[in-house]
């Protein structure tokens, strides 16, 4: 009995762990705008998707949007008064949405 719950132990600790989506952040819609609420953009040809994107580089990203370090008037008003809980929460909904097939 001992090997056998010894063996499912070592089963259940090598099994992939399934973390929860993300929570949909509150100031999604802002950036919905333009990059789509699942980082597929549609409505403006400019803009980037976002979606699968890795979280560092999106967290790095709006934190230089919102400090001035990237010169972009639209990107720069928009993350300006986000807060670091609300960058954090914007990278990680958008790195967990799955790239469209169709999108670069």
């Amino acid at each position: 009995m001992r090997k056998l719950t010894t063996a499912a132990l070592a089963l259940a600790l090598s099994a992939p762990v399934l973390a929860a989506p993300p929570a949909k952040p509150a100031r999604l819609g802002m950036c919905a705008a333009c990059h789509g609420e699942n980082g597929v953009a549609t409505t403006n040809a400019d803009a980037p998707h976002l979606a699968g994107q890795k979280a560092v580089y999106l967290r790095a990203a709006l934190h230089q949007y919102r400090d001035g370090h990237r010169d972009h008037p639209v990107m720069r008003a928009m993350a300006g008064p986000l807060s670091d809980a609300d960058i954090d929460q914007l990278a990680q909904w958008y790195a967990a949405q799955t790239p469209s097939k169709g999108a670069p």
